[in-house]
C-alpha cells in the first residue's frame, strides 16, 4: 500500500478468491473478509474431520450467508453450487 491508502480501503472487486477449509475457523473468517471487500468467493470444505472424512453442512451455511450479505459466492463440498 502506498500513500494515504489504509487497510480499510483495500478492495478486491473483480478478483476471485478460493478459500479452502471455509466451514469454520480462519477459513470462514477469510471468506467473510474477502466477500466484504468485493471479491467473488469460492468456499470449499470437503469434510467434517481434519482428514476430510465425513461431511459438514457448515460450508453451505457460509455460502448462504455470503450470498445474503454480498450477493456472490460459489461453494464446493464435492459439488458446485453456482450463483
Amino acid at each position: 500500500m502506498s500513500g494515504n491508502t489504509s487497510a480499510k480501503d483495500l478492495r478486491f472487486d473483480g478478483k476471485v478468491v478460493v478459500v479452502t477449509g471455509a466451514g469454520g475457523g480462519l477459513g470462514r473468517a477469510y471468506a467473510l473478509f474477502f466477500g466484504s471487500r468485493g471479491a467473488s468467493v469460492v468456499v470449499n470444505d470437503l469434510g467434517g474431520s481434519f482428514k476430510g472424512e465425513g461431511n459438514s453442512t457448515k460450508v453451505l451455511k457460509l455460502y448462504s450467508k455470503l450470498l445474503f450479505l454480498f450477493g456472490h459466492c460459489n461453494a464446493n463440498c464435492g459439488f458446485f453450487l453456482h450463483s
